[in-house]
Parts: structure tokens; C-alpha cells; sequence
């Protein structure tokens, strides 16, 4: 009998070790490779434009299995007199997340723990599980005028309607090249130089990445234009997660806005204005999806979808400090 004793407990402390050396690979596996999914979301007036419980709005978060979301347009309706109500608190209530306010109506939820803010309030510092410093910046530029509609004379607004690439660049910078001038000083004065920085956004711009002689060609864009505020973006050295995953805006245009008219409408042009930028070096994109309202229009599909933006969330592999 004690030899049997013996020879069950030496069984058993094997099964032990090994269980426990697997967990060990498992976690350093992790710790060498960890990933983080990044989201950009506008949620059309707190979500409450949509005329869906707010449940739905998070539901749109949680189908995309983000970490860390950029949120814009956080306040929703009120009673007249009353202040608008704080709809990304609500959500992070729901979800049980993390959340930070920056005020205009910008918020940032997460997953991990948020740390100390940036100077401006553009952006937020966040210790992710592998022990990896984030740090994510959120931006709503603003949304007029519309290059694209003053370029096919579709109203909106008292603008003038516009013809050339320089007409398009000069009136964007004008509507939001100070905006993306403070958001990259404010990075700069909060992050290290060798972190993973992320920044998202409805930039209420299309992208130089898009609007090229390539896609012009194919009928995707009216005119090649080289956008500012993405363009300098890229200057400062940040790549668009998207068009890592999908190169060729022919191919994988990314429309993100909108859901709400139908993308033959003549006066309407939809295109992809909400991003995922991160900084290059800061890690390996794996993939980036469009969360939307059908098969037809986007990877990840919520339905009924709550917003008139689609958003957009990707897979980063980290391998910044």
C-alpha cells in the first residue's frame, strides 16, 4: 500500500508540473506577443439619434471585441433646460470598463487601468496586462466645411463650392489644421519617445491615403487630393492601422461614413473619415475591420446599428516599450 501511495502522489506531482509548466508557456507566450484591439466609434449624439437603447451602442463595442475605444459625440439629448446627459460614462458603467472624460464631447473607455492624462486632454496614459505603457489620443475635428461636398456641390452649410486639390488642402487646414497642430503638441509633451502611441478619431476629413491618382482613376474619388490633416499625421510619423491591413483603397475603400443614406445618393458621398492611427514602430498590425449595419458594408455587422458612422477597430501586436 505505500508503495502504491507512493507512486499515486509521484503521478500526481507530475501532472501538477506539467499543468504548470504549460501555464508558464502560455504566459510567456503572452507576454511576448501581447495584443490590444483599438476602436474608433462616433456614436451619433450619445447614441441617442439612433432611437436605440443604449445597451445596442455598447453591444456595437462589445461585437468588436475592443480594448481601448476613442469615443466621439458622447452627449446625448436632454429635456429643454436640462444639460446633456454623459452617454460614455454610461456605457463604461455597462461594460464595466475605465473612462476618461476630455470634454467636447470626446471620451476615451478602456478595458485597463487609465493613467495619468496629457496636458491638453487629447490623450491618456494606459498599463495594458503584458506591462506594456499605452498611451491613446481621441479626436473630433471639426465638421465644416466639407471638403468633399463643396468638391461635388452638394450644400452644407453657407460654403462656397470648390474645384482643385489646392481649393480642398487650403479650406481643410483652415477648418482643422490647428486642431491636429495642438493634438500632435500635446502628444508630444505627454508620450516618450519609444512608446506605442494610438490615435483615434472622426477626423471629418477623407484621407490622403485614399484620395489618390489610383483611386481617381478607378471612380473611387472625384479628384486626387494630398488631405492635410492625415498628411500631417503621417509627417509626424504616425501610419493609418486600416490601410496597413488593407493597402489599396480601390480594392478595400473602408467606408465609414455613412450608414444612413444609400451610397448612390447624389447628394451625399460616403467615404472613410474615422481612423486608427498609430504611431510607426509601435507594433504589427494584424487586422482592421469596419463595424457596421450589413455584410455588404462592413466586417462586423450590428444589426440594428445605432449611428450614422461606422467604426472601426483594429488588432495590434504589440512591440513598443
Amino acid at each position: 500500500m505505500n508503495g502504491q501511495w507512493t507512486r499515486r502522489v509521484l503521478k500526481r506531482s507530475l501532472l501538477v508540473a506539467g499543468f504548470s509548466w504549460l501555464l508558464l508557456s502560455s504566459t510567456v507566450t503572452q507576454a511576448e506577443s501581447p495584443v490590444v484591439r483599438v476602436m474608433s466609434y462616433n456614436l451619433w449624439h450619445g447614441g441617442d439619434a439612433g432611437k436605440q437603447p443604449l445597451e445596442q451602442t455598447a453591444r456595437v463595442i462589445r461585437e468588436a471585441r475592443a480594448d481601448l475605444v476613442g469615443l466621439q459625440e458622447t452627449r446625448g439629448y436632454a429635456a429643454s433646460g436640462q444639460p446633456r446627459p454623459d452617454r460614455a460614462k454610461e456605457i463604461a458603467q455597462i461594460l464595466g470598463w475605465n473612462y476618461f472624460d476630455q470634454g467636447g464631447g470626446t471620451a476615451i473607455l478602456s478595458r485597463y487601468p487609465i493613467g495619468k492624462a496629457s496636458p491638453g486632454k487629447w490623450g491618456v496614459e494606459i498599463e495594458h496586462p503584458s506591462g506594456t505603457k499605452l498611451y491613446l489620443f481621441n479626436a473630433h475635428l471639426m465638421y465644416i466645411p466639407y471638403q468633399p461636398y463643396q468638391l461635388l456641390n452638394i450644400p452644407y452649410g453657407d460654403y462656397p463650392f470648390i474645384k482643385t486639390e489646392q481649393e480642398a488642402i487650403d479650406f481643410a487646414k483652415k477648418a482643422r489644421g490647428e486642431q491636429v497642430e495642438r493634438l500632435i503638441a500635446d502628444s508630444k509633451a505627454a508620450v516618450p519617445p519609444d512608446a506605442t502611441v494610438f490615435v483615434t478619431g472622426d477626423f471629418n476629413e477623407p484621407s490622403h491615403w485614399d484620395w489618390t491618382a489610383a483611386a481617381q482613376k478607378a471612380g473611387r474619388c472625384p479628384i486626387a487630393v494630398q488631405w492635410p490633416s492625415t498628411s500631417m499625421m503621417a509627417e509626424t510619423g504616425f501610419i493609418d492601422t486600416y490601410r496597413e491591413a488593407h493597402p489599396d483603397p480601390v480594392t478595400a475603400p473602408g467606408i465609414t461614413w455613412t450608414p444612413i443614406t444609400k451610397i448612390t445618393d447624389p447628394k451625399d458621398r460616403h467615404d472613410r473619415i474615422d481612423f486608427v492611427l498609430m504611431r510607426q514602430g509601435g507594433g504589427k498590425v494584424l487586422s482592421s475591420h469596419v463595424v457596421g449595419e450589413s455584410k455588404e458594408a462592413a466586417d462586423v455587422v450590428i444589426v440594428p446599428y445605432p449611428s450614422d458612422h461606422r467604426s472601426v477597430v483594429s488588432a495590434v501586436e504589440l512591440t513598443g516599450k
